[in-house]
């Protein structure tokens, strides 16, 4: 399955740390790629950096229009899932959207536009409580996945070894000592 994350109402100046961690947990959970709804070139080429030193086929790029990048991924036949506290319980959703052969998942910061509520296959509520879009996008990558992207394998510059006690981190170079 391919996923996208589309992140909605991105505030440069006041977003970036939580719009950073979306993209994060996008890459490290799962996603192929991550639409952000407005342009923040430095948050863009700070996600590209990270794929590129961490490893993984991530890709990040600016939207101009977030409705028709849905529209096009309907249209493409792909499906919408909107992650959201008023939404149907992600229990009852997931088995449904696990079938999808493309997913595009919605996560917002401000007021999410009624339409996405419109456009969405499924409005899926991660909790029905306040939290963070941080926390739904990793808590839905995860069960959509069933915890198998915890075992990927990125093959990137830099790994981090598991160990008990200790950090252990392993810098690869390239071809040029790089």
């Amino acid at each position: 399955m391919r996923v996208a994350v589309l992140r909605l109402g991105h505030r440069p100046e006041r977003d970036k740390r939580i719009t950073t961690h979306v993209g994060l947990v996008a890459r490290a959970f799962g996603a192929d790629e991550m639409l952000l709804a407005g342009r923040d070139d430095k948050l863009v080429a700070g996600l590209e950096d990270v794929a590129e030193r961490w490893g993984g086929d991530f890709r990040v790029r600016s939207v101009s229009s977030w409705k028709g990048e849905a529209r096009r991924w309907k249209e493409a036949g792909g499906k919408i899932a909107h992650l959201t506290m008023y939404g149907t319980p992600l229990s009852e959703t997931i088995g449904e959207i696990r079938k999808s052969e493309a997913l595009m998942v919605v996560v917002g910061a401000e007021k999410v536009p009624a339409e996405i509520y419109e456009m969405a296959d499924w409005n899926v509520g991660v909790g029905n409580q306040p939290h963070s879009e941080v926390a739904a996008l990793a808590v839905f990558l995860d069960r959509l996945w069933e915890g198998e992207e915890l075992e990927k394998e990125f093959e990137g510059k830099i790994e981090v070894v598991p160990s008990p006690r200790y950090k252990t981190v392993i810098e690869r170079r390239g071809e040029d000592g790089v």
